[in-house]
């Protein structure tokens, strides 16, 4: 793979995407969308990627799938966005889907997390006008997290670089844990993201939950 002179070679890109499914979409459909997300993996531009329904949300927002991907370039996750079989699947969900959005961030790169662990996505939407020192603040406090929250199997948080499809977030983060208990037992997660430091500069916050499916084929 050929490196993005953009970002270090020891670094790689974070996608998320959020689907609202319309209510009583055909299940058999629903079920051959996400199949073929999760086919995707294949591609050569491709380092990793899960797709599946939301385990929990906490938000006003009501979406109910989740997809998670990784990039070594944004050049690759371009080539990824307007592969023939990615378009063919838009274009093929697009009856289905009542709402969408997409967050991407660069991070160190990590190993892929192992099948059937569980991913905790959270999304924050600053109030307007926010000094770029104070969102560099947010991204140093949320990467204290993976120090202060046991359980936490790896961790990577960063600033949104593709404002057109992310509803005005801007900082995303993705902690994996082993398993849902080991997850639920870590609320803190959550909490230390309301510190009273940085708390008062947020507008919204998106929680997602979801499981990696337990076959997957990562590449990293």
């Amino acid at each position: 793979m050929s490196w993005s002179s953009e970002i270090e070679s020891s670094q790689m890109i974070e996608h998320i995407v959020l689907f609202k499914i319309k209510d009583g979409a055909d299940s058999d459909k629903i079920d051959y969308i996400f199949n073929g997300l999760n086919g995707l993996v294949r591609l050569d531009q491709v380092l990793q990627l899960s797709a599946g329904p939301v385990h929990q949300l906490r938000s006003a927002s009501a979406f109910t799938h989740v997809l998670h991907s990784r990039y070594g370039s944004k050049q690759d996750l371009g080539a990824y966005a307007v592969h023939p079989d990615h378009v063919s699947l838009v274009k093929e969900s697009a009856p289905i889907v009542e709402d969408i959005m997409a967050v991407d961030w660069i991070t160190d790169r990590t190993i892929a997390p192992p099948p059937s662990s569980v991913a905790k996505i959270t999304l924050l939407k600053l109030k307007e006008n926010v000094p770029d020192e104070v969102k560099m603040e947010f991204v140093e406090v949320t990467k204290g997290l993976n120090e202060k929250v046991s359980g936490i199997e790896h961790f990577t948080v960063g600033e949104n670089f593709s404002p057109a499809r992310a509803k005005g977030f801007s900082i995303g983060s993705i902690a994996y844990f082993r398993d849902v208990g080991e997850m639920d037992a870590h609320k803190e997660l959550v909490n230390l993201l309301k510190d009273k430091k940085v708390g008062d500069y947020v507008d919204d916050t998106i929680v997602v939950d979801f499981l990696v499916p337990s076959v997957e084929t990562p590449q990293l």
